[in-house]
């Protein structure tokens, strides 16, 4: 009988390991894909694309048995080298090949050159194409920083109390309302997927006072936008204990301080291949909303037209006011007219025609909505009243604040609108690994 005693350990080296181990002149081995070949005539240049990124091999005539016009573009490959000191190469070394085993190889060529530095195609070839349009390594270097993202949003969050969560995503109603939602038959009951983790971050405050969640939700909105996906990804935190909203905002920006430190530290390389400037967090300007629409109005000649919400101009006026005025790519907008936001938005005491709630704008595109939530019972009963609601169709998540809440706020992030930003793409899809929108469902 066999047993797995825990993961084994491998022969084949990473680039970190080469890096770190002192490997001058020794023979090592590695596996990846054939990213191009130059044939230089008595000496070719084969490069293999790793996870971390690109390597530089040596091939020469008579050093090793493989035939090179064997080899094709896109095999994995197993290589055994020696290192050699190179600084014009990728990370600074080269291996000079002693051996190369073909692990398996292509059987058509491809549909695109992804061995380009960057590609020259439409967004939609790369959409269509995307299981190849991803290995090229501009496109990989998106995800990888998109990974830095939530990796600096889960680890901020650990670091200041908080339990990640996992709630569902076949919901019997959404927490927005509405009609913008996928409808479905569960098992002959009506369900819908889920627009927001909302009524279960906030239930699970009453557990463990402060969560968060990364996780997709789903909007069945027929817009077919720049900004807009039915399909994303939402880094979704609740924190209970508050004593304003401001405390969310506050949150929020130490997110995006340790956020950028660690990009700038661990994600240099992606940073410099995409030319991303990162923007200073060091603080971030807030602003009410009718006052934030009076400013770009004078300031830009432009006629105030729907008192209740920003229109897309808007938050490009602000983003600009802003960055003109103060040098911040950021700002937060606070206390939205209550009308404009869900029922669950705890109105302003000193004016209960707005809300204790914000957006966060990021060079004038909306990347963040939060603000306080209502926590007491009757308070919340009152004003689904107000607005026609019955609270029987939401009974379960009533039952949280029937049994005691504390004072508690949250936020929802839109995580590819926040690197789209970040890298200055131009649309979102560009920041999404397999976009849903209204036209595309595959791949």
């Amino acid at each position: 009988m066999e047993f797995i005693s825990g993961v084994r350990q491998k022969d084949d080296l990473t680039i970190k390991a080469v890096l770190n181990g002192g490997y001058e002149g020794s023979s090592v081995k590695m596996r990846g894909a054939v990213h191009t070949i130059r044939d230089m005539g008595e000496v070719a240049f084969v490069i293999l694309r790793k996870a971390e990124g690109l390597v530089q091999c040596v091939y020469e005539e008579g050093a090793l048995a493989f035939p090179l016009k064997d080899l094709k573009e896109e095999s994995a490959v197993e290589v055994v080298g020696r290192v050699v000191t190179e600084e014009r190469a990728p990370f600074g070394f080269e291996l000079h090949l002693e051996q190369l085993e073909v692990l398996s190889e292509p059987a058509e060529i491809l549909p695109m050159a992804v061995n380009k530095y960057k590609l020259n195609t439409s967004l939609e070839a790369k959409l269509a194409l995307r299981p190849v349009s991803l290995r090229n390594v501009t496109e990989r270097a998106k995800f990888k920083i998109q990974e830095g993202i939530v990796r600096g949003f889960r680890d901020f969050l650990m670091s200041q109390g908080f339990t990640e969560v996992h709630t569902p995503k076949i919901v019997a109603r959404g927490a927005e309302g509405g009609s913008n939602v996928f409808k479905l038959d569960y098992f002959n009951k009506k369900a819908e997927l889920g627009q927001s983790p909302q009524f279960y971050k906030q239930t699970m405050v009453g557990v463990y006072d402060r969560v968060f969640e990364v996780a997709p939700v789903f909007r069945a909105e027929k817009h077919n936008t720049t900004r807009h996906l039915n399909e994303y990804v939402s880094l979704d935190f609740e924190m209970g204990y508050i004593d304003s909203f401001e405390d969310v905002m506050a949150m929020e920006t130490g997110f995006l301080q340790y956020t950028m430190d660690l990009l700038a530290r661990e994600y240099k390389k992606e940073l410099e291949m995409l030319e991303v400037k990162l923007p200073d967090v060091s603080r971030i300007p807030s602003v009410r909303f009718d006052k934030a629409k009076e400013l770009v109005a004078e300031k830009y000649n432009r006629k105030i037209r729907n008192p209740f919400d920003l229109e897309p101009e808007e938050e490009l006026l602000i983003g600009r006011y802003f960055q003109e005025e103060y040098g911040s790519d950021f700002v937060f907008v606070t206390h939205y007219p209550s009308k404009k936001r869900p029922f669950y938005a705890m109105d302003d005491p000193a004016d209960a025609r707005f809300t204790l709630s914000f957006d966060l704008l990021f060079r004038g595109l909306e990347v963040t909505t939060g603000g306080q939530r209502i926590h007491d019972y009757r308070e919340i009963l009152g004003k689904m009243e107000k607005r026609g609601m019955d609270p029987a169709d939401i009974e379960s998540y009533l039952m949280i604040f029937k049994y005691g809440m504390p004072p508690h706020g949250g936020l929802g992030i839109g995580l590819e609108r926040l690197t789209m930003r970040l890298l200055d793409e131009q649309n979102v899809r560009e920041a999404s690994l397999f976009p849903r929108d209204v036209t595309r469902l595959e791949p």
